[in-house]
Formats: C-alpha cells, sequence, structure tokens
C-alpha cells in the first residue's frame, strides 16, 4: 500500500484563484459590501415591541447577521493567510485595510441592534427569548443585550468604531510593517545569511549555545533599533483603549477581557493563585537544566534549549504520521478529520523566508475548512505546535452543526482544544521514546511549554496589567518599557534567570493584537483546563470523545464556569480544580529530576 505523501504548503486556490490578485476574491468583497448595506439597512427598520410581526423582523436580522458575520470571517481568514504566508504581498495588506473598514461599517450595525435589544422591556425581552427561533441563542442574544446596557449612545460608539479604524485598528497594522521590514543576520558556514524574525526565533531551539547567544544578542538590537517606533505604537494602542474604557465608565482595566473570555475574576485570582503555589516544581527544573548545560543559572535564550546533545530532527512527513498514529488512541472522529486536514493541504509549514512569524489556525466558515500556518524546522516542538493549531480546527469541526450566532467561543475556552491535541501528541513522545536521551529530550520540551505557560504567560500577563495602570497617566517611555518587563519576568520566574529579554513587549505580536485585549491569560486558561479534561479522557479511554465534543459544541454558549460545572461538575472559582490541573505538570518535574540525578 502506497504511503501517502502531505505537501508542506496550503491549498488556498480551492478559495479564491489567484492569490491576493483573484478576481473572484475581488468579486466576493464587492459582494459582501452590499451584505453590510443591506443589514444595515434591516438593523435600522428594527422594530422592537415584541409583537408578532416585530419578532419575525428580529429573526430575519439575526439571519443576515449570521450570514455576514460568517463572509467577513471568510474574507478574513483568506486575507489572514496572504498577509501571513508572504509579508512583502503589498494586494494582500490593501485587501485588509477594505476589509477593515467593512468590518467597522459591520461593527457600527451590530452596536444599532445591540442597542435596539436594550430597548424591549425586561419582561417582553424574557418571554421572547422562550419562543422557538430564539431560545437555542438565548445565552448571545442577552450576553449582547447586557454589554450594550454597560457601553456608550449608539452615536458615540458608532463614532468610536469609525475612529478606529485609522486609529486603533491602524496602529495594529503598523505594527506588522515594522515586523516586515525587521531581519536577523546569521552566520553559517562563513556565510551571513538575513533571518525573518520567524526564522531567527527558531534559532533559540539550537544545540549550540553560542549560537543561541549570538542569535539572541542580534535580536534584540534588532527590536532596539526600532523601539520608539513600537514603543509608540504600543502606548497609541493601550491609550486608545484605555480612552474608550474611561468614556464608558470602566475603570477596571480587566473588565472587557473577563467579559470577552467570559469567566469571573474570582476564576481567574483561583488560577494564578494555584499556579503561583506551584512554580516552585518548575524552578527545581530550570535549575536542574543550568546545571545540566554546565551554567550557573539559565538565560533567556537558554529557555528552549535542548538538553545535551539530544537534539533530534523530524521531517514534516514524520510529525504528521506520528501525530495521526495518536490520536487514534483518543478518537475515531479527531483521527479522521486530521487525516483530511493533511490530505486535502489545509496546512502551510514550509520553512521559507518571507513568511511571518508563529502559528495561527483560521476557520473558513462558509466552506466549512479551516487553514493552519507554522514554520515546520524539524523540532520535536514543531510537532507539538502542529497538533495543536490541529485541535483549534477540531474545535471548528466539532462545533459545524451548532448555531451560527453560538459558534463564538472566546479565547480561553479556544485553547482547551488546541492544549489537549498538544497533550496527546506529547504524551505519546515521551512514551515512545527508544532511548533514555531521547525520552529525556522529549520530556523537556514538554517542561519548556508548561514553563511558557505558566510563568512566561504570567509575565505578560504582570507586565500588561501594571502598564496599562502606567499608561492611565500618560505616555510610558522605551525604557520604562523595559523596566516593567524586566520586573515581570523576574517575579513570573521566581528569579530564577541570569538574563531576561526586558524587549519581550517589543518582539511579542500579542501585545498588539486589537481584536482581544490582554492576549495571555487566556492561554494559561486554555491549557490548565484542558489538563483537567484531559485527565478524564485517560481514565475513559476512547469513550469520551463524544462527551469532549459536547463540551466544545457548548463553548460559545454558556460561560467557563457554567460550562465546567454542566460537563465536569467542578467550581472554577475554588483553587481545587486547578490544583488538579497542575498536577501533571509537576509529575512532569519529578519524573526529570529522577532521570536527570
Amino acid at each position: 500500500m502506497t504511503k501517502t505523501v502531505y505537501a508542506e504548503t496550503w491549498d488556498l486556490d480551492v478559495f479564491f484563484p489567484g492569490g491576493s490578485k483573484s478576481e473572484e476574491f475581488k468579486q466576493y468583497i464587492e459582494e459582501l459590501k452590499g451584505k453590510v448595506q443591506s443589514f444595515s439597512d434591516q438593523v435600522k427598520t428594527l422594530e422592537v415591541s415584541g409583537g408578532a410581526s416585530e419578532t419575525k423582523g428580529l429573526e430575519g436580522v439575526l439571519q443576515a447577521f449570521s450570514k455576514v458575520a460568517y463572509s467577513m470571517r471568510q474574507a478574513g481568514a483568506f486575507i489572514s493567510c496572504l498577509t501571513a504566508q508572504d509579508t512583502t504581498d503589498d494586494k494582500a495588506v490593501e485587501w485588509r485595510g477594505t476589509l477593515t473598514n467593512l468590518s467597522a461599517s459591520f461593527q457600527t450595525s451590530l452596536t444599532t441592534l445591540d442597542q435596539r435589544l436594550t430597548q424591549y422591556e425586561d419582561g417582553v425581552w424574557e418571554e421572547l427569548l422562550k419562543k422557538a427561533p430564539f431560545t437555542e441563542i438565548a445565552f448571545v442574544l442577552d450576553e449582547r443585550r447586557q454589554k450594550a446596557k454597560e457601553k456608550l449612545s449608539l452615536e458615540q460608539e458608532s463614532l468610536i468604531n469609525s475612529l478606529s479604524v485609522d486609529g486603533y485598528h491602524g496602529w495594529g497594522q503598523f505594527y506588522d510593517q515594522i515586523v516586515k521590514n525587521i531581519q536577523i543576520p546569521f552566520k553559517e558556514n562563513g556565510e551571513t545569511k538575513l533571518l525573518s524574525v520567524g526564522q531567527a526565533s527558531n534559532k533559540f531551539s539550537n544545540g549550540d549555545r553560542e549560537v543561541r547567544k549570538q542569535v539572541f544578542e542580534d535580536w534584540e538590537k534588532a527590536w532596539a533599533d526600532q523601539g520608539d517606533y513600537l514603543s509608540n505604537t504600543l502606548n497609541h494602542l493601550a491609550g486608545f483603549r484605555l480612552q474608550v474604557y474611561k468614556h464608558r465608565g470602566w475603570e477596571e482595566v480587566l473588565k472587557e477581557p473577563l467579559s470577552i473570555n467570559r469567566m469571573e475574576k474570582k476564576t481567574l485570582d483561583a488560577m494564578w493563585e494555584s499556579i503561583v503555589e506551584h512554580k516552585k516544581h518548575l524552578v527545581k527544573y530550570l535549575e536542574r537544566k543550568a546545571e545540566l548545560l554546565g551554567v550557573e543559572k539559565l538565560n533567556w535564550y537558554d529557555l528552549n534549549a535542548p538538553i545535551g546533545s539530544s537534539e533530534s530532527s523530524v521531517t514534516y512527513q514524520e510529525g504528521a504520521d506520528f501525530i495521526i498514529e495518536n490520536f487514534k488512541d483518543f478518537g475515531e472522529e479527531l483521527t479522521a478529520f486530521t487525516q483530511k486536514a493533511f490530505e486535502d493541504r489545509w496546512i502551510e509549514a514550509e520553512d521559507r523566508p518571507g513568511k511571518r512569524p508563529g502559528g495561527f489556525c483560521t476557520g473558513f466558515p462558509e466552506s466549512g475548512q479551516s487553514r493552519i500556518f507554522m514554520t515546520f524546522s524539524g523540532t520535536p516542538s514543531n510537532v507539538s505546535t502542529l497538533a495543536h493549531e490541529l485541535g483549534h480546527a477540531f474545535h471548528s469541526y466539532a462545533m459545524k452543526d451548532v448555531h451560527p450566532l453560538n459558534k463564538s467561543y472566546a479565547m480561553n475556552v479556544a485553547e482547551t482544544a488546541s492544549t489537549f491535541a498538544e497533550a496527546i501528541v506529547s504524551d505519546a513522545s515521551v512514551k515512545t521514546a527508544s532511548t533514555h536521551e531521547e525520552k529525556l529530550a522529549l520530556l523537556e520540551d514538554k517542561l519548556q511549554r508548561s514553563v511558557a505557560l505558566l510563568m512566561n504567560i504570567h509575565a505578560r500577563f504582570l507586565f500588561e496589567t501594571r502598564f496599562y495602570e502606567e499608561r492611565k497617566n500618560g505616555n510610558v517611555s522605551y525604557n520604562r518599557l523595559n523596566e516593567i518587563m524586566l520586573e515581570a519576568q523576574k517575579e513570573a520566574y521566581c528569579d530564577s534567570l541570569g538574563e531576561y529579554h526586558p524587549l519581550f513587549w517589543a518582539s511579542k505580536l500579542h501585545f498588539y493584537i486589537t481584536g482581544v485585549p490582554f492576549y495571555n491569560f487566556p492561554y494559561t486558561f486554555g491549557f490548565l483546563f484542558s489538563m483537567g479534561i484531559y485527565q478524564r479522557a485517560l481514565e475513559e479511554g476512547q469513550g469520551f470523545e463524544q462527551k469532549y465534543i459536547a463540551l466544545l459544541k457548548d463553548t460559545a454558549s454558556m460561560t467557563v464556569e457554567d460550562l465546567a460545572k454542566k460537563h465536569l461538575n467542578v467550581d472554577l472559582t475554588e483553587k481545587d480544580f486547578w490544583e488538579d490541573a497542575i498536577k501533571p505538570v509537576v509529575k512532569d518535574v519529578e519524573d526529570f529530576l529522577e532521570m536527570t540525578k
């Protein structure tokens, strides 16, 4: 039987042939403009008295909402893929600007719709949600209504949406332009190459400490050279956001991110408190790793270094086969879905210049497909990243039959399926390792990710909360940003490193994303939430897959506290769940210490 060979580049032509110059996409955008305008007209004429005809009118508006939202996501996904695969694609950047304007118009109409919902009398509204067309989406509708009550008037919110195009979102796009022009010199075989930031970041897992050190020094210099532009950009993004909060009367900076993630502050606090109490275990791991590398303390560029001479290389094909094989132990649906993703070229993994850094999964809802972006350079960590993004794609697949308005799950639960899939592959890698050295390297790779999610993300959270507090009083200087980041990293890593990365605020894309504020703690939530679910999967075996899919289907139609209570029977506002979720990480540390005595 001939083995399927998987391509390392994705297929975008199935959506719109011709890339950024696609005539079909051009026509699609023109039609989308018409849909957005039509939706706007419908919303403006919506009556809210609660009578039969008005109920029919609301039903029609919501159907139009679903269709426009799908089209916006389809177009946005295509543009994201184009700009990621080639950072020099200026036409794709133009399209992004066009879509940003369209999105602002759409958001203005949604603001109008939400304001209309607030005009229903409470009794009429409660009865409305009991009616057949609305019962299924009652949570989402009520959520939109409640949030609208906390915002400004329709005219003011519409003005904010309009100004955000060239203000807020404009600054976010400016960051991408800065990053596009950054190149990191790298000497190899007597020749100096210029690496993109994505290629350079992969070098931090190189086995040669001198290579890591040199790349890090050049990396810091490259970001520092753009420091004025980057600090200005970050200040303006935060300033815009804070002004909006101020006018809405929102004093708590975390109000919006917690609301977006449908979680309580008590849950966030319980999570961080549990993590801080268990960091001593991770410090032991970092100290042992420093010993093994022959240094007194690890530096920032050592965190992803392989142990000893155990740096292994894996081909994309081998990584794909390994993922599919080990997904089989969990369930048939995940396995079949993953095989289809590889066979139908849903993944862009080729290691080449010109790609943006990082990885992501994006959905094409009208096509019922996803696309995964990453740069595969042959490390075990790349295999984990690939599994992680496939988990995101499976989440979308699991919700294929859910009402369109019940599919907008928040970032914290979005990280659940991805981290779950990653855990399956990571555990399998350790268990199937053929030698002590290989097993140690793979176990250490797992611990690297635990450090990233429980320490690095904590540093980001500490930095961002403190930066926003200072930003309320005016611009925060380039040097002060470095100081805040350094302080946050020392606290988050329990002062266990020798040298830190004070310019992390500049090099990390997540601080510049305009769609979701505080693009940090949801990763940690998703990691630990999925660990709690994963423990149940290990206990129940393949019979758990349908329960897991049922949980994923509910991720966008209730709070995370209710989701956990319904499907796991746990209280997320208490530390018990988080304590249990951290146990596998503690076990990994213990195993690592035992293996490296």
